[in-house]
């Protein structure tokens, strides 16, 4: 349990290294190597310990860089001593983490054999594995399901497929790329994630030999290698975690210099911001995000993929959003389920109502099925302390920045879903002068 005393604006400087949806599958990557491999800018967050856990039980060797103290976030991969690792040890390891998904292509190239346990995760939509595991059918894996899990299997090299995603999935995306640069043959798929994290996907893995074409239509074709060599990569930036110590700023009346963000991935999010009443500054080295004091404007927004607004800045910022002059609309089209946050800014005072239709025009699979990924905030609105349970990485950190901004205490419980994603971030709210205790 954090308790947070709110109503201080938050100043100050704190420093984002390598994107969460980047970091752990590069670290998958390195699975698909014949020699070792050199990550950098690797944020120490608990999806880190996780992917670090299970490459260790699989026989990789996970050191840090040479300093021995990750200054730079540095580590070192080394795959040569790669085994099959105990099913009950990797069940009681990544029980709590979706992915194992993403190890299954690497090990059925390197071993020819992968287990999935049963998986967890933030529960803010369903995100089945049934496709995933589809796909390693596709590219000639065979699929039995177990008492604690699934373990796919190949009785020869796998083979290139075509896969066109009715969704363009993040995950999915990572699932062909990761698997299909050591099948046989040449594979293509329609329909692409091309998130910034994506992109630096595969250039990670072009670096490793991969042969990957990016067309401008979302088509990837890879063309199948049989061996690929250890890499030398520096993460990109976390664009998420930027915009949420941007929102903390916007919502607190706060000034936060963000060290390490980088601008071309946040064009979508600066935009937004600027247009809501918040400045920015792009300097060399980071953002500076401020409250330049007055009134914040109400807007409309609607979540969509790369290159819209991303799904993970929506509750952050939605907080902010309490605090601007008349209503706000948000329209989510990549969750079904983002707005469960909100029940307990609704608790603290926040003007939110959610809806099932869809409020805006950008194509949405969810106008027909019954959910609530719609909602209206009417502000300003002061918002006063209370006790909260984190649901989800971004809305436990979208629920800290409320408390941060309401009047009296909070008591937020579950912060541990938040160390997930966000490195340190303790010390970086004490050290922006926010009033907290664990």
């Amino acid at each position: 349990m954090l308790e947070v005393r709110g109503g201080n604006p938050l100043g100050g400087t704190v420093q984002v290294r390598g994107a969460k949806n980047l970091v752990p599958k590069a670290m998958v990557a390195s699975l698909l190597a014949e020699t070792p491999s050199v990550l950098r800018g690797v944020p120490q967050i608990r999806d880190v310990e996780i992917v670090t856990g299970l490459l260790e039980l699989h026989g990789v060797r996970v050191t840090p860089g040479t300093d021995g103290q990750r200054s730079d976030g540095e580590l070192h991969l080394d795959p040569s001593d790669m085994a099959q690792g105990s099913i009950v040890d990797i069940d009681a390891h990544a029980g709590s983490s979706r992915i194992p998904i993403l190890f299954c292509g690497p090990l059925l190239h390197s071993l020819g054999q992968a287990f999935i346990p049963d998986l967890g995760g933030c529960h803010i939509g369903d995100r089945p594995i049934n496709f995933h595991l589809d796909v390693l059918r596709q590219f000639g894996a065979e699929v039995d399901k177990t008492s604690g899990g699934i373990m796919l299997t190949t009785r020869g090299r796998l083979q290139g497929t075509k896969v066109e995603l009715p969704f363009p999935s993040v995950g999915a995306t990572e699932q062909v790329l990761l698997t299909a640069v050591r099948a046989e043959g040449v594979t293509e798929l329609r329909n692409a994630a091309i998130e910034p994290e994506i992109m630096d996907l595969i250039a990670l893995l072009q670096k490793m030999g991969a042969i990957i074409t990016v067309d401008t239509d979302r088509v990837v074709r890879i063309e199948g290698v049989e061996t690929l060599r250890g890499f030398i990569h520096r993460a990109l930036p976390d664009r998420n975690e930027t915009a949420s110590w941007a929102s903390a700023a916007l919502a607190t009346g706060g000034d936060i210099f963000v060290e390490g963000a980088s601008q071309p991935e946040l064009i979508t999010f600066l935009n937004v911001f600027r247009r809501i009443g918040g400045e920015f500054e792009v300097e060399e080295t980071g953002i500076r995000f401020r409250h330049p004091g007055g009134k914040l404007t109400s807007f409309a927004l609607e979540t969509d993929v790369h290159p819209g607004f991303m799904t993970d800045w929506q509750q952050p910022l939605v907080v902010a959003m309490t605090q601007a002059e008349g209503l706000s609309i948000i329209h989510e089209t990549v969750y079904e389920n983002r707005f469960g946050f909100t029940h307990a800014l609704g608790e603290m005072g926040a003007q939110i109502q959610l809806y099932r239709e869809c409020l805006g025009g950008t194509p949405c699979r969810f106008g027909r099925r019954n959910y609530q990924h719609s909602a209206v905030v009417s502000g300003p609105t002061e918002l006063t302390g209370t006790r909260i349970d984190v649901p989800d990485l971004r809305g436990g950190f979208s629920h800290l920045i409320a408390a941060l901004a309401a009047r009296g205490t909070s008591q937020v419980h579950g912060i541990e879903l938040i160390n997930r994603g966000y490195e340190n971030f303790l010390d970086k709210l004490i050290g922006l002068g926010a009033e907290v205790a664990a």
